[in-house]
């Protein structure tokens, strides 16, 4: 599967050598971007598959950026760059709809990996550090919320598959926990996207926290 991304890095060095490791690998670069808003004129020229975009820089943020290119529409994913996990900016940019996050000194392998991963529609979701991001950042709050949702439209058991997903629970993890087969859960978890209007599980943890359904511990 082909897969075209644009890189948004303020600096020269990370977009290059990002550019040179994808490269290697098969996967098109179409396009570089040194801040926010020529990331977001790069994806509406070229309709890349992933944006890989860092958080903090000039012009227009990460967040922003990702914001307006999410309210584009066009099915691009992205995957913010950020030197520290527990960030408020990352949590923010997850808010606003990105699929995950990597830390800049993530290895070639798992860059790959994460940037076919999202390719696919899936999100990258490192259990232990989007878990311990979204406790720390995430309050109950219907006026500030960027994703709440109502979820009254949940049957018993999507709600209980939702606050056991919030903990980090793979669809293995949870076929296990509720003693249901792994096809099963994942009709669950896409019954439980479509009805909220999610992307993907990224979005679900957050809404799971910010909705109180799951209270930081």
């Amino acid at each position: 599967m082909s897969v075209r991304v644009v890189v948004a890095d303020d600096q020269a060095l990370v977009r290059t050598g990002f550019g040179m490791i994808l490269a290697a690998d098969g996967i098109e670069v179409v396009a570089e971007a040194s801040d926010g808003e020529h990331a977001v004129h790069a994806v509406r020229r070229s309709r890349p598959d992933v944006v890989l975009m860092d958080i903090r820089m000039p012009v227009m943020d990460g967040i922003e950026a990702t914001r307006q290119i999410m309210a584009g529409g066009d099915g691009t994913r992205v995957l913010i760059l950020t030197t520290y996990d527990l960030d408020h900016y990352v949590y923010a940019a997850l808010a606003a709809g990105a699929s995950g996050f990597l830390l800049k000194d993530v290895t070639p392998e798992h860059l790959v990996s994460a940037v076919r991963l999202v390719r696919t529609g899936d999100a990258l979701l490192a259990p232990a550090i989007t878990r311990r991001l979204v406790e720390r950042f995430a309050r109950p709050d219907d006026r500030r919320s960027s994703l709440h949702r109502d979820l009254s439209e949940l049957t018993t058991r999507e709600l209980e598959v939702l606050r056991l997903m919030a903990t980090g629970l793979s669809n293995a993890e949870l076929a296990e926990r509720l003693t249901l087969s792994a096809a099963t859960v994942k009709t669950h978890v896409g019954r439980i996207l479509a009805k909220l209007g999610l992307r993907d599980r990224v979005q679900a943890v957050i809404v799971a926290y910010e909705t109180g359904l799951v209270t930081p511990p």
